[in-house]
């Protein structure tokens, strides 16, 4: 993967958009240090079709038939 700096990604980011089209991905550098990355559209895909998202994770969640033991431990003393 090749890498290049902010300044030359802004005047030749229609290479770099054509680059990936063609499989090659290029991370792009602000003061030396990688900030992020153009990826062909299929490998973005496969990476964000692995997370899921937190709405699918609270579904998940089996419920019925689970119990929890509650701390019974008092967690603040309020005086009113």
């Amino acid at each position: 993967m090749r890498s290049v700096n902010l300044r030359d990604a802004k005047t030749k980011l229609s290479a770099l958009v054509d680059a990936a089209q063609h499989g090659e991905s290029v991370t792009i550098t602000k003061h030396g240090k990688p900030a992020a990355v153009i990826v062909p559209l299929a490998l973005a895909e496969k990476w964000m079709s692995k997370k899921p998202n937190f709405a699918d994770f609270l579904m998940s969640f089996p419920g019925e038939g689970v119990e929890f033991e509650r701390n019974t431990s008092a967690g603040r003393d309020f005086e009113f």
